[in-house]
């Protein structure tokens, strides 16, 4: 059996999988910051079909669209959000009212184009967030859909997540924006849980060599461990699914991709832990306003050092 039946197979199967927690825990929200070096690698397709596939396994799953300049994620499920995080900042409606329960399974927040930054947002339009967040109820995991690149809105929701998944391709730009990527994030903190996933492959040896490539340069050069959490073929499902606005993982399941995504999903789940501060939401976001905060007075005092 080659190895496309094999991953068929495990697909077909079903993962029986749940989310790993130390005994004896409090449940706490899982966060997941999905990002990438650079756009056009398929970030956003990745997180929402990771979205559904750990929610096919008896999960409570948010996707939060944090690509607020670029917002996709309603656009691959086919959804006309009526509100969006515009609404909640602008405090015309709280965070539970915009909050979409799709067929998929998940629940999403829209990002608002009006709003190109969080960052941005002034102290009432934060306390909205941080206020809304409080009244969600508790996930078992949270998807960030992050912009790509390496501005201070995606490394500030990238900082405060338990984990971080790195999306690239096998083109040499990918590769070699993945690692700027990485490098700005161990910038900041050498003790992130890092991953990686490698779209678009050709085949598992294409793959595995990318991987080992990224994981081989930020081990030399920045003295940091980046977890292989796997690859996804090359596959035209994933590209119909994109016209026609429903996730392979749903209208492909039998898919390569598919099945290289419940194989990403089942290693991702092994993992263990959630979100460990007793805020829990609103504390990420209390932390993602403090780190923004941070990096722009950093750079007014560099400013004024150089003039």
């Amino acid at each position: 059996m080659d190895q496309a039946a094999n991953l068929r197979k495990l697909t077909e199967t079903g993962t029986g999988l749940k989310l790993v927690q130390p005994q004896d825990a409090v449940k706490k929200t899982k966060i997941i910051a999905v990002a990438s070096g650079k756009g056009g690698v398929g970030k956003s397709t990745v997180s929402v079909n990771l979205a559904i596939s750990i929610a096919k396994t008896g999960l409570k799953v948010l996707i939060f669209d944090g690509d607020l300049g670029l917002a996709n994620v309603n656009v691959l499920l086919g959804i006309i959000p009526k509100y969006n995080l515009y609404h909640v900042v602008k405090g015309h409606k709280s965070l539970k009212d915009i909050v979409i329960s799709t067929p998929e399974g998940v629940d999403i927040i829209a990002g608002a184009s009006g709003y190109s930054q969080l960052a941005n947002l002034n102290e009432t339009q934060r306390n909205n967030l941080i206020k809304g967040f409080a009244e969600l109820d508790r996930y078992d995991v949270m998807i960030i859909d992050t912009g790509a690149g390496i501005s201070a809105n995606v490394i500030g929701l990238v900082m405060p997540a338990d984990e971080v998944i790195v999306v690239t391709t096998p083109e040499p730009t990918s590769i070699t924006d993945s690692y700027g990527l990485i490098k700005s994030i161990v910038s900041q903190s050498k003790d992130k849980n890092l991953k990686i996933i490698v779209n678009r492959v050709r085949s598992a040896i294409e793959g595995k060599k990318v991987a080992d490539r990224v994981i081989d340069i930020s081990g030399q050069f920045l003295e940091v461990q980046v977890e292989n959490l796997g690859f996804i073929f090359q596959d035209e499902e994933v590209e119909k699914s994109i016209r026609e606005q429903k996730p392979f993982i749903i209208g492909a399941p039998r898919s390569k991709a598919a099945a290289c995504l419940t194989r990403v999903t089942h290693t991702l789940l092994q993992t263990e832990g959630g979100y460990d501060d007793e805020e829990g939401l609103t504390g990420f976001f209390k932390k993602f306003f403090s780190f923004v905060d941070f990096k722009e007075k950093e750079m007014e005092e560099k400013m004024e050092e150089d003039n």
